[in-house]
């Protein structure tokens, strides 16, 4: 995903709330550089070039400043550990600048990306990247595929049948599950489920919460109200309010 945002310098920078979604990322920062602050922590810390975002449990506030442009990069479940050959247990609520991961490598990407001058060149870089690392890939598992089904349904699953999708007992899956995708299976679908509640609320901010409650799988409207107090730090009501105010949806348009 890339998105371009330029703002009114009169204005001053736009501070806009990023929960957290079940995807992991990689992030590219082209123009100016993001600042971000972690709930319960104070100030904002600058963000390098370019960030390896592993599994997030936490909302951030993101400062964009004027000129934003990103690429986003979302990893399928077990795309990250694949990558890096890591436990995710180790990157909850976590990043990494990506240029001490992949060195010199990503150092260039970074240059590529500041010279390419349309979407279509930046796309081309990232996916020249991605598919030079793909060919050192840890192999894919049933239980990767298990979980992008898992995604694909909203998390309204019985895990029982997903850890049967994985080819797994119950007490595996839950091991592979910290190791491939850093959280408990039930949190993770929780999660998947929240998010998918939020970006709808972002792309139609004229939907019911009953319908999005309804539409995402939600039991009744105060599991939903549940999910948004742990995972977006606030009411459905309170996010709704503070999202009129902000210029840019950061996650309407995200593809899970």
């Amino acid at each position: 995903m890339v998105v371009h945002a330029e703002m009114n310098a009169a204005a001053g920078p736009v501070v806009v709330p990023y929960p957290p979604t079940p995807q992991n990322s990689l992030f590219f920062y082209i123009n100016d550089r993001i600042k971000v602050q972690v709930r319960g922590e104070e100030g904002f810390l600058l963000q390098p070039r370019s960030v390896l975002v592993g599994p997030q449990l936490t909302r951030v506030l993101l400062n964009i400043n004027q000129n934003h442009k990103a690429v986003r990069v979302g990893f399928h479940p077990g795309g990250l550990h694949r990558l890096l050959g890591i436990s995710l247990r180790e990157m909850i609520d976590d990043n990494y600048d990506a240029a001490d991961v992949f060195g010199h490598e990503m150092e260039e990407v970074n240059e590529q990306l500041q010279e390419a001058e349309s979407f279509d060149g930046i796309k081309e870089v990232v996916e020249q990247f991605l598919l030079q690392r793909s060919k050192i890939l840890k192999p894919s598992l049933p239980f990767d595929k298990a979980m992008l089904e898992l995604m694909r349904l909203n998390g309204n699953v019985p895990i029982e049948k997903i850890a049967s999708l994985s080819c797994l007992s119950l007490r595996q899956f839950e091991r592979v599950c910290k190791t491939r995708i850093g959280i408990p299976a039930k949190s993770f679908a929780r999660l998947v489920r929240f998010s998918r509640a939020y970006r709808l609320h972002e792309s139609s901010p004229q939907m019911a919460w009953t319908a999005i409650a309804y539409e995402c799988g939600y039991f009744d409207q105060m599991h939903l109200i549940r999910d948004f107090r742990e995972f977006a730090a606030a009411t459905p009501g309170e996010i709704e309010k503070e999202l009129q105010h902000i210029p840019v949806r950061m996650q309407a348009t995200m593809r899970l």
